[in-house]
């Protein structure tokens, strides 16, 4: 096995031949950012949910009001040259230190950033002397908790599959598109055909209209009226509004209006709006192959019978197609209006990976709690057992 150091911020010095000669610790976004920057390019394998431009937004609001801390992983080859990063927070559960994919219930899909001829080749070795590196870091997690990892990713597996792991408790639904295709081998015609139809109910109304936020003022006239419409809508379903929070509403503001370096939004906003009201509105992230839509709600008004998220998605799928994306997810949840346009999933799995004694025990405990709620999720009668507490409890 290559013999290797953890390093705090300051990098380490190569210690001996193999595919990863060093492995550093870095606590700081700032500290990482040079290094995460220069990973994003096209040889890299990475979900935009793993930009630094989105978690760096993240920590600040999100991560810093909830606890967690950067531990940013970055292994090196012998030429000092970064073969992944692995964009982690640490914080504190049941009384162990447990080491997490940045983003949060935000994040669709966590990954790290692997230099592809790197993901293409990695083994089990690869990992182990990965894993042991990170068991000498000074205070480092007792666990490495990985949710919702994508078994693959443009076509090349997530190395982090060759350790034993377990289906995710909830699909990803997915749809697949061929560049160049008929609209109708998209979306089917009869779905089409339905959806025109309650259009044009929509369409009689003044200044109806499909727009993508432009500009700041778009992005904040959007946003001022999501932030109204959700809680309402959220209390209808009987559910909490976990975009009350001051620090999410921030972080979803600063994301929404940051840019990448190409100009693009780091979260793209889409909406059906009228004169007089926001109709509909889907966020979403992109990169150029793949859309992946995030937080959405639609109006309590009488124009949310024609449902106006089903032709907004479609409106979506079709602006994307056009710029030749070969696919799109609707994020984690079998929820029906999904499964109108997505008849695939995306595969996804958690690993517990613990790295102290006391995180073997935390790693038994998250995974036997997932493995339960996978259970009930397809268990029709369990789930709605579950349903009819979660409604009690919430009277």
């Amino acid at each position: 096995m290559t013999t290797m150091a953890a390093a705090l911020q300051a990098p380490s010095t190569p210690v001996g031949p193999g595919r990863i000669a060093r492995v550093d610790v870095v606590r700081s976004m700032a500290a990482a950012e040079a290094t995460w920057r220069a990973m994003d390019s096209a040889d890299v394998l990475a979900t935009p949910y793993q930009r630094f431009e989105l978690l760096d937004t993240w920590q600040t609001h999100v991560g810093t009001h909830e606890g967690a801390a950067p531990f940013i992983v970055v292994a090196y080859d012998e030429a000092s040259r970064p073969l992944l990063l692995l964009p982690l927070a640490t914080m504190r559960e049941n009384g162990s230190t447990v080491a997490r994919f940045m983003g949060g219930k935000h994040a669709t899909f966590n990954m790290g950033l692997w230099r592809r001829d790197f993901a293409e080749t990695a083994t089990k070795a690869d990992l182990d002397a990965l894993f042991t590196a990170l068991r000498t870091a000074s205070d480092g997690p007792d666990l490495l908790a990985f949710t919702q990892q994508p078994q693959q990713w443009r076509g090349v597996a997530n190395p982090l599959a060759l350790f034993a792991g377990q289906p995710s408790t909830n699909p990803c639904p997915l749809l697949t598109m061929t560049p160049g295709s008929k609209p109708e081998q998209r979306i089917s015609a009869s779905t089409r055909r339905r959806l025109r139809n309650k259009e044009r109910k929509l369409q009689s109304v003044p200044g109806y209209r499909y727009a993508i936020a432009a500009t700041d003022d778009d992005v904040n006239r959007m946003l001022d009226a999501f932030f109204v419409i959700k809680p309402q809508r959220m209390a209808l379903a009987k559910l909490p509004d976990v975009f009350s929070d001051p620090a999410t509403r921030a972080f979803v503001r600063e994301a929404c209006l940051a840019r990448l370096p190409d100009g693009r939004r780091v979260i793209e906003l889409h909406a059906l709006e009228c004169d007089d009201e926001l109709i509909s509105i889907f966020s979403c992230v992109a990169d150029g192959e793949r859309f992946s839509t995030m937080f959405n709600t639609y109006t309590i008004s009488d124009n949310a019978r024609y449902s106006p998220g089903l032709i907004l998605l479609r409106d979506m799928i079709d602006h994307y197609a056009d710029l030749g994306y070969t696919s799109v997810d609707f994020g984690i949840g079998s929820d029906e209006y999904k499964r109108t346009f997505c008849k695939d999933d995306e595969p996804v799995f958690d690993s517990f990976i613990p790295l102290t004694a006391r995180g073997r025990l935390t790693a038994f405990g998250l995974s036997s709690l997932t493995h339960a709620k996978r259970l009930v999720k397809h268990n029709p009668a369990l789930m709605h057992m579950a349903q009819l507490l979660r409604n009690a409890v919430s009277r």
